[in-house]
């Protein structure tokens, strides 16, 4: 579909062709993202020199196309998700310039976003998950909060809370939000994603499920407990978000190792149902959920984080991101 869509971008601007188009998204199915422009980049925010800029990774892990070249451009990634199509466009056409390229070891590369107005988690949101926990499949979303000053980068140390004695790993797909939106249909939630990225849930669960009255929220808003990166990478670059593997490394052994196929509430629905309740902004995320894997199931015993360990994260097409305990 998105190949299609490509070539039609490219050198069909026709009404004809542009009626043809729409039948056939109309039979190939009802969530096809619309007639737009095909982005497909990698965005990134990072620091140089002291200063924050944004740009466009040439490929994974590659170098950096520097978007500061535009006076215009923005600083920071929310502040680029506001300016919609017209600095999406200005982004791909920098994007293909062999100027302004910098070395990535030049760099540090920072979380994608760094101060989003909201940081919405999804619980119990893999069948996997729910079954290692013997608990029913949730009928609507579990929604719970982190904050801006829990994202740190995708190379960044994670310090261990004095508070905790018990902190675990998630990995996790997270949405981020492209298009401001209340009440959003299903139909319509595709207009409202800028891409994906990858989140590690950290979590404390003494304090997410026996202290604080067993409310969720200091067990999962602790300084560091949320690693993001290592990209922002535009939804017409995913396959299928709904299709995509996604694992954890602990020390450089897999603990959780599943698809996004398990999820019980995709991008879709997720929307619909949280915006319901609130606005979604341009630069809001979404951590969509964790499988199962996760240290306090493990049998016969549960396993924690220790200071020193290594841990990894990563989603296909979108990257990995390795953060050490200190």
């Amino acid at each position: 579909m998105q190949q299609f869509r490509q070539v039609l971008n490219v050198g069909c601007k026709t009404k004809l062709s542009q009626t043809l188009f729409s039948g056939i998204e109309k039979r190939l199915g009802k969530w096809s993202i619309g007639f737009r422009p095909f982005y497909n980049m990698r965005l990134v925010q990072f620091e140089k020199n002291g200063e924050r800029k944004i740009g466009v990774e040439q490929g994974v892990n590659g170098d950096v196309v520097d978007l500061s070249v535009d006076p215009e451009m923005p600083s920071n990634m929310v502040g680029f998700l506001k300016g919609g199509e017209a600095l999406m466009k200005r982004a791909k056409e920098l994007s293909v310039s062999t100027e302004n390229v910098l070395a990535r070891n030049s760099i540090k590369i920072l979380a994608p976003i760094t101060d989003p107005e909201k940081v919405l988690c999804i619980g119990m949101n893999y069948v996997d998950h729910c079954e290692e926990q013997n608990q029913p499949v949730p009928k609507e979303p579990l929604v719970f909060n982190k904050f801006a000053s829990c994202i740190i980068g995708p190379k960044d140390d994670i310090r261990y809370p004095d508070e905790t004695e018990e902190l675990d790993w998630e990995v996790e797909m997270v949405i981020v939000i492209g298009k401001a939106g209340k009440n959003i249909k299903e139909s319509d939630a595709m207009d409202h994603v800028a891409g994906y990225t990858v989140a590690h849930d950290v979590s404390a669960r003494d304090w997410q499920m026996r202290r604080n009255g067993k409310q969720w929220l200091l067990g999962k808003a602790m300084d560091d407990f949320c690693p993001l990166g290592p990209a922002l990478v535009t939804k017409d670059a995913i396959s299928d978000p709904n299709n995509l593997g996604l694992r954890c490394r602990v020390n450089g052994k897999t603990v959780q190792d599943s698809n996004t196929k398990n999820l019980v509430f995709n991008t879709h629905k997720l929307l619909a149902y949280v915006s319901r309740f609130m606005t979604l902004k341009p630069g809001d995320i979404i951590l969509t959920g964790t499988p199962p894997g996760v240290g306090i199931f493990q049998k016969p015993e549960p396993v924690f984080l220790k200071r020193g360990d290594v841990v990894e994260c990563e989603v296909d097409e979108i990257g990995t991101i390795t953060n050490k305990i200190i």
